[in-house]
């Protein structure tokens, strides 16, 4: 009886071990080669129905985990693509309330950490007031904006007033950073072309060629893979195109050519364009150059201060 009890014990203390795993965890990959965030949420640990979502596998989709699960006190998911030979897996283990992490792919192998998503409490409710603009863009140079991938060429340059990549470019960010703003931009995409723009470094407003396609979550003004636009309101590729986009906490609004299509909505977690992990901190912004052709002209940041 008395071993019975003991084991009893035993499990209960791992089920409620297991149980701290739940949640929502922002990740960094030391040594990533894009210099990317991860995320991830675990529900249902220390119970039978386990169950997670990440940001990180190939594409940088939210996708549901489809093999986890917790044993001898490790966390261990896998992300599985056979038709192009992509086998991941991924272990952490809680190491003084963070999850201290390894990937592993054929011979790639890299570590991570993972803090707990930070509670945010800050909305849009009217009590924010704007401070002077600033201008991160002035036309001439890229002054103020950095290559975001070490190691890579910058691929852009200024021409006509407008900052142009070459297809493949390294991502653009801003040196200075910011928490509440109001953000005010002029793009033009070229042709099956595609770009983003990272608020704070860990959301992504999408940029894409789909003028006259349904709204999707990962169509032009989206929140990639996490927010659907209301509409569709994307003109033709070639032709100047502006965004108003105001974030508040994790609340974000986005009008788009003066059509609001996503109004006052929560982001629950860093996309697949994230950098910087820490999300209570202010981040920069950041420009997507790595995929097709796109111009940035006129981009000011009005910052957003409580009344």
């Amino acid at each position: 009886m008395r071993n019975l009890c003991l084991i009893l014990a035993l499990a209960l203390a791992a089920e409620a071990a297991d149980q701290d795993f739940n949640g929502r965890w922002n990740i960094k990959a030391l040594g990533e080669p894009r210099n990317r965030a991860w995320w991830l949420e675990v529900e249902g640990a220390g119970a039978p129905n386990l169950k997670g979502q990440f940001v990180g596998f190939p594409g940088g989709d939210l996708n549901a985990i489809e093999n986890i699960k917790i044993s001898n006190g490790e966390l261990y998911f896998t992300f599985d693509r056979p038709d192009r030979n992509i086998h991941q897996e991924y272990r952490a283990r809680l190491v003084k309330q963070e999850l201290e992490g390894t990937f592993a792919s054929g011979s790639e192998k890299l570590k991570w950490i993972g803090a707990r998503a930070p509670v945010i409490t800050e909305k849009d409710d009217g009590s924010w007031r704007e401070r002077k603009p600033v201008a991160l863009f002035n036309g001439k140079d890229l002054s103020g904006w950095s290559a975001l991938v070490p190691g890579k060429e910058l691929g852009w340059t200024v021409k006509d007033g407008s900052m142009t990549n070459v297809a493949g470019a390294n991502n653009l960010m801003s040196d200075a950073k910011f928490w509440n703003f109001a953000l005010h931009l002029e793009y033009r995409v070229g042709p099956k072309s595609n770009s983003g723009i990272g608020l704070r470094a860990r959301y992504e407003v999408q940029i894409l060629d789909d003028h006259g396609r349904p709204p999707d979550t990962h169509g032009n003004g989206a929140i990639y893979s996490r927010i659907l636009p209301q509409r569709n309101a994307s003109k033709p590729a070639g032709e100047w195109q502006t965004f108003d986009i105001r974030l508040v906490g994790r609340q974000v609004t986005v009008i788009l050519n003066g059509q609001k299509i996503i109004e006052k909505t929560e982001i629950q977690g860093l996309t697949a364009m994230a950098t910087d992990a820490n999300e209570a901190e202010p981040g920069p912004l950041t420009l997507q150059g790595d995929h097709g052709p796109v111009e940035f002209r006129k981009i000011v940041l009005t910052p957003l201060v409580r009344q």
